[in-house]
């Protein structure tokens, strides 16, 4: 279902990833009780933010390092988590999307650490993380014209040769992303820091609680 190519291996060997399945979902608005924990869960960071910056956690760091690593300007194209760190610090607040989307990114600033959901329906197959020959073809959010990625950029692949997330854990594409119909999603945190085995391991955990409490109905197991 999910896997890294061993070229991705050989020049990330420090990368460890916490994978959950859930299926049986219900996405849609996010139930007050989540919602209240989100914006918890931001009061929190951002006063923690206040003191360290994005760029100065070390998970945040190791994702800028992986980035240059593939030639990727890490100030022009920031991981997820950064994005969402440095929206918080600057903004004060992260708006909120949907159930699976909040859940993830309530997941993500905490840990300072990426987590992509994805909706099943939208991908063919397993994914690989692998360098990109230049020929897959990905389509942004909002967006109806695919483009390639560059050649060596890191990307998600499907088993079409769709890439389904560009430059590792910056962008999303389209087909991906969770909706109101997602029934079955892909959740994936990863890390590259010292301490990542830990890290992941304790947000995978927290994403499977929380799909536990908001989604009673869902199966949900971790790989």
């Amino acid at each position: 279902m999910f896997r890294y190519d061993h070229a991705v291996l050989d020049r990330y060997p420090g990368v460890h990833a916490g994978i959950v399945l859930a299926s049986g979902l219900t996405n849609g608005p996010t139930p007050p009780a989540l919602l209240q924990r989100y914006r918890a869960a931001q009061k929190e960071v951002a006063e923690r933010l206040a003191a360290t910056p994005p760029s100065g956690l070390p998970s945040i760091a190791a994702w800028r390092r992986a980035f240059s690593g593939f030639g990727a300007k890490p100030t022009q194209y920031r991981s997820a988590a950064e994005a969402l760190l440095r929206r918080l610090a600057k903004q004060g607040d992260i708006p909120s999307i949907n159930t699976l989307v909040d859940l993830g990114n309530l997941v993500s600033i905490r840990y300072a650490l990426p987590v992509a959901v994805v909706d099943r329906a939208g991908i063919d197959g397993g994914i690989t993380v692998r360098f990109a020959t230049g020929t897959e073809r990905f389509t942004d959010l909002g967006s109806d014209e695919p483009v390639s990625p560059e050649p060596g950029e890191v990307v998600f692949v499907d088993e079409a040769q769709v890439a389904c997330a560009r430059r590792w854990c910056w962008r999303q594409s389209a087909q991906s992303a969770t909706r109101a119909t997602t029934t079955d999603a892909l959740v994936v945190v990863e890390g590259l820091h010292d301490g990542a085995e830990h890290d992941v391991a304790a947000a995978r955990a927290e994403i499977v609680a929380l799909l536990g409490q908001f989604q009673p109905g869902a199966i949900v197991e971790t790989v």
